[in-house]
This record gives structure tokens, sequence and C-alpha cells, in this order.
């Protein structure tokens, strides 16, 4: 009796959900307002903004908003696969996220680490991530040819403790409001039953 209650314990213990739960991550501009989106799907279990695709170990913002590291910012969506799909994921990023076809900048916002990126974790992501995109332009979905960068995420560093969760925190920043609140409530009329609220 003692050890089925050990092994129920166990199934339940923080290592365990974290071993049922899938990774990906994604850039699109300022990692606020993507960081929102994902907060907001259901499935999603944590979303931490940071930097990826640079060649340099532990950058600081300021680093990264030079554009000589080479980094974008990220946003690393950890999710439960039986609640929420990769693909799931993926039509929310191109459709609500960001504009895919701007090329090295979204909004107000320019330089390559605004650039729109995803990068994959494993090769069945990086086929996803290709084939969804040759659908949307087979498709034509956007008037304009789709720049995301489709590479291997070679390491994920987060950003400073005051990026995140940052449109939560702050939903009546001016930058908040202009530019990343509109995203989530697209979110909530296209996705209507992939949302929730904070």
């Amino acid at each position: 009796m003692r050890k089925a209650l050990l092994i129920a314990i166990a199934a339940f213990s923080p290592a365990a959900l974290h071993a049922q739960t899938k990774t990906a991550v994604f850039a699109g501009g300022c990692f606020w307002g993507v960081e929102g989106v994902f907060q907001h799907v259901k499935g999603v279990v944590d979303v931490v903004s940071g930097y990826a695709g640079g060649t340099v170990n532990n950058p600081s913002y300021e680093a990264v908003s030079s554009g000589e590291t080479g980094h974008a910012e990220s946003v690393k969506v950890t999710y439960d696969p039986t609640k929420v799909s990769y693909e799931k994921l993926l039509q929310i990023f191109f459709s609500v996220a960001h504009d895919p076809t701007e090329l090295n900048r979204q909004g107000p916002d320019f330089g390559t680490q605004y650039r729109s990126a995803i990068f994959f974790q494993s090769e069945e992501q990086g086929r996803a991530a290709k084939n969804y995109i040759a659908q949307l332009e087979k498709q034509k979905f956007f008037r304009k040819k789709i720049v995301t960068q489709v590479a291997p995420l070679k390491a994920f560093f987060p950003a400073e403790d005051y990026h995140q969760d940052y449109m939560k925190y702050h939903p009546n920043q001016p930058y908040i409001v202009y530019n990343d609140a509109p995203k989530v409530e697209r979110l909530k009329q296209l996705f209507r039953d992939e949302f929730q609220d904070w």
C-alpha cells in the first residue's frame, strides 16, 4: 500500500509533469507581445522570454539590442502536447503573434534581433515548421513572401527578470497597449476554444 502511494505521488511530482511536456522556441519581434500571446493559450504551461540564434553565450539585452550578437528576441514555450499541439502553436504564431512577412522588423522595431524565426529542437519540429510555411505560401495566405527563418536551436538564454511576464504586469504601458494588446484580442477572437485568461 505504501509503495503504491509513493508511486502515485511520484507520478504527480513536478519532475514527472515536466517529462510530459514539450518545448518550442519562436521569435517574432519584441518578446513581450509574443510571450503574452502564448501565455493566453490553453495547454501552455510556461513561457520564458529570452535570446536564441546568436553566437555569444549569456548575452545581455543591451548586447542583443546592438544587433551584433546575432540573437533574436525569442520565447521558449513549454506546453502539454495532450492539450495543445505543436501545429496549433505554429498556427497561432503565424496568424496572431507576429507578421511573418516583415524582414528583420516587427512594427516599430527594426534589426535582426526582431526577425521572424522558428528554432526547432527536433527533426519533427523542423519538418512541421517548413511544411506549414509551404502550405501557407501555396494558399497565398499572405500577400507578401514569408521570411521566417527555420533553424535548429543551438541554445536559449533567458532574458533578464524585468522582461519576464512583462505584458501581464505592465498592461497599461503604451507600447503594450498599442502593439501587443491587439494581438491577444485577435487570439481571443480567432482561437476562442484555445484562449485562456491570465
